[in-house]
């Protein structure tokens, strides 16, 4: 795709947008029947957290000198393997800023991949987790033995602190979502991954003192643009702790996201009993239900365990990791305060080695089983 047909694109994608069928009531957001609707003919969604096993970070990921569409064929190739049909999968706002044409020439080789494997894709647009300061350009090399060491947040810290440069947060947001608003190869738009979270293990020293209310606000008016790029794809952003038992004793922030997201997306990495429980607490919603990070082995949090559930109870399945690489998710989060000096013997994260070799071949036989059909 050239230059011209690019930026096309990118004016084609807002305008069509615009006549995409009306959207409900209550600013844009589905109707509980046209969300159903939707992932009735979707059917089940089962796969991974994407980052390729190169990549230290999405900007590693995405950047011109380092994308990587080989390895990016071989690992979607593990993944269909597996039976999955829709990966999670990060971007970022500095990547966009440098060249936005670029990136969505980028996101189209992406999405071409991921459809040859007959895989969708639900796409991620800010996160608040990690290193608060993302630089573009080389990016460091791992630090040895500690879980994503080199994995940054969009938008940093400086920006997220001052709504002036919230600028081309917009361009971003409603370029992205624009030009992809009609493709059937997305899946879902997962607006911003834990807001609120303040890192505390690893970088609550230098992150903002503020940063639950910054980060709800720029959640706010993440969700106005997307609604103004009125994509046919759900929008959404996941609950990721405390109680949901009680709609009313939710945090304002996460009363937010459920009365204003498409889908229902949540985190999980306590275990079966645990996930049950927040599958029943958000049955309430009657909305499509996505759990877009679980597994964590050691926590009880496992294939075998909660994939069952997943299943039985429709809820889409994303588990964090897929092949073991840069990020170094194989580690406990605790390696950021623990000395880790090999490999651990129960992987934390992760399925594949990065020469597409199982972790566990009875879990990957198991996973197989339960996807059967699925792609």
């Amino acid at each position: 795709m050239n230059k011209r047909n690019i930026i096309l694109g990118l004016f084609i994608g807002l305008l069509v947008s615009c006549t995409n069928t009306a959207p409900d009531a209550n600013n844009g957001r589905w109707s509980e029947e046209k969300a159903n609707e939707w992932y009735e003919e979707k059917g089940w969604l089962v796969g991974s957290n994407f980052n390729a096993s190169t990549a230290i970070n999405q900007l590693e990921m995405w950047q011109k000198d380092d994308f990587d569409p080989e390895v990016i064929d071989r690992e979607l190739g593990w993944a269909a393997d597996l039976g999955f049909n829709s990966m999670r999968v990060y971007l970022h706002d500095l990547v966009w800023k440098e060249d936005p044409e670029g990136f969505i020439e980028r996101i189209e080789q992406y999405l071409d991949i991921a459809e040859s494997h007959n895989i969708g894709t639900m796409f991620v647009l800010f996160d608040g987790v990690w290193h608060p300061y993302p630089e573009l350009g080389e990016q460091p090399e791992p630090t040895p033995h500690v879980h994503n060491s080199g994995w940054v947040q969009s938008p940093s810290a400086d920006v997220l602190a001052d709504s002036t440069q919230w600028d081309h947060l917009e361009d971003y947001v409603k370029g992205v979502i624009g030009h992809f608003a009609n493709d059937e190869r997305v899946d879902v738009w997962d607006i911003y991954n834990e807001p609120d979270n303040t890192n505390d293990r690893a970088y609550g020293d230098i992150e903002l003192e503020d940063k639950k209310e910054r980060a709800f606000e720029l959640l706010k008016a993440s969700f106005e643009w997307a609604r103004e790029a009125n994509p046919s794809q759900p929008i959404t952003s996941g609950l990721w702790y405390g109680d949901w038992s009680e709609h009313e004793e939710m945090k304002e922030m996460d009363q937010f996201m459920v009365e204003n997201s498409d889908v229902i997306t949540f985190h999980a990495y306590e275990g079966p009993e645990v996930m049950q429980e927040r599958i029943d607490n958000l049955k309430r919603y009657n909305r499509p239900m996505f759990c877009t990070e679980y597994m964590a082995r050691p926590r009880g949090s496992t294939f075998e365990a909660e994939l069952p559930i997943l299943k039985e109870e429709n809820v889409g399945a994303y588990n964090w990791g897929f092949v073991a690489g840069k990020s170094q998710t194989i580690y406990p989060w605790n390696s950021w305060d623990s000395t880790y000096t090999a490999e651990p013997d129960v992987w934390f994260h992760d399925i594949l080695r990065n020469n597409g070799t199982p972790y566990d071949e009875e879990e990957v036989e198991f996973i197989k089983s339960m996807t059967k059909g699925s792609n």
